[in-house]
């Protein structure tokens, strides 16, 4: 899954060149290209889609030019995870109606990729055996609202387990209960079923989401036409929200993998290495004086950068803009790039 546009990476992240086509962590990969290289190590080229609005299509195509073309699909709207999740099983039911599928964001970070694939790999037998949904849980560290919450029933000598409650981005005081508890994991946003399996769940929980999609005919010349008639009618919902909080049938394997979304400049700043004084910086020509805890990243790693007295800071500097914040106001990022957009002198930004 690859048509978020990334927003609270502003202004690296843009609308027209979103966050999962960047290198955000400077390893010479971009984060939809380092996801393409985890799971190609299991599942052939040939049997890797993509899904992103149509606007990324080209861009996609030009950063994977190892996946066939026609498996990268555009989306015509927005419609949140449950759409794009069952268009996609719908192509690959009409390739093999048999089929067990694995659904990954683009731009995840995954540190431990060994243990990621033996997970994998688990998932996939349960699933292919089973009639289960089943995802990938993250023991969590803190109480963050960002996440979705699986809640699980224990049973002992299990690599798997069932879960009891789903709950997607709780308010911060339930999410403090659910870390106390301890029978509770993060939701990676990675999940794997047969492609019967989750027809049968859109069938149960978003019937009027599977009327729409069935109307079309899959991997044909009418497919596009169609798509573009049943998006504008189809309901903006997250998988979260329309099945798996719903469904009887979800298991969760927690898994240890080193794990992060990426969701800020504070998680880029804690999955990247720094210096002596905690400072996130990988520039050729850097000076800093009295700074500590600070990530910068700048598109021209060749600029001479002097700090001083910076603490705990983000800046970021592109072409078009700049960027400095503390890294507390993160999560107030997408409210800069609103006011940004309201502005009229900025709408060159953009």
């Amino acid at each position: 899954m690859a048509g978020g546009i990334g927003s609270r990476f502003w202004p690296m992240s843009t609308q027209k060149f979103p966050k999962q086509f960047q290198d955000i962590l400077g390893t010479g990969r971009t984060m939809i290209q380092q996801t393409y290289d985890r799971i190609s190590k299991v599942i052939p080229k040939e049997q890797i889609f993509v899904i992103t609005n149509k606007e990324y299509v080209a861009l996609s195509h030009q950063q994977l030019p190892e996946i066939p073309e026609e498996n990268i699909v555009g989306e015509p709207l927005m419609k949140n995870t449950a759409a794009c999740n069952l268009y996609m099983a719908n192509k690959i039911a009409e390739i093999n109606p048999n089929a067990t599928m694995i659904v990954l964001p683009a731009d995840h970070l995954i540190l431990k990729e060994d243990v990621f694939l033996e997970k994998v790999e688990v998932a996939f037998d349960l699933a292919s055996k089973h009639e289960y949904l089943v995802t990938l849980g993250i023991t969590p560290t803190r109480p963050d609202t960002g996440y979705g919450y699986i809640q699980f029933v224990e049973k002992k000598n299990s690599e798997y387990f069932k879960v009891k409650t789903f709950t997607e981005k709780p308010i911060l005081e339930i999410a403090q209960s659910f870390l106390e508890s301890g029978d509770f994991l993060w939701n990676a946003g990675i999940f794997i079923w047969s492609v019967k399996s989750i027809h049968h769940a859109f069938e149960m929980y978003l019937p009027e989401m599977m009327q729409h999609f069935m109307a079309c005919e899959y991997n044909s010349e009418k497919e596009n036409n169609c798509i573009e008639l049943i998006y504008p009618k189809v309901q903006k919902i997250s998988i979260d929200n329309g099945i798996l909080e719903k469904a009887k049938n979800v298991y969760v394997i927690p898994s240890d993998l080193g794990w992060s979304d990426l969701g800020t400049w504070t998680s880029v700043y804690e999955n990247t290495e720094k210096d002596k004084n905690g400072n996130a910086v990988k520039l050729k020509h850097l000076l800093a004086y009295n700074s500590k805890g600070n990530i910068i990243r700048l598109k021209n790693n060749n600029k001479a950068v002097i700090i001083d007295g910076l603490e705990n800071f983000i800046v970021v500097d592109t072409d078009k803009a700049l960027l400095i914040c503390p890294r507390d106001n993160d999560q107030l990022i997408k409210d800069y790039v609103l006011d940004l957009k309201n502005f009229k002198k900025g709408d060159k930004f953009m």
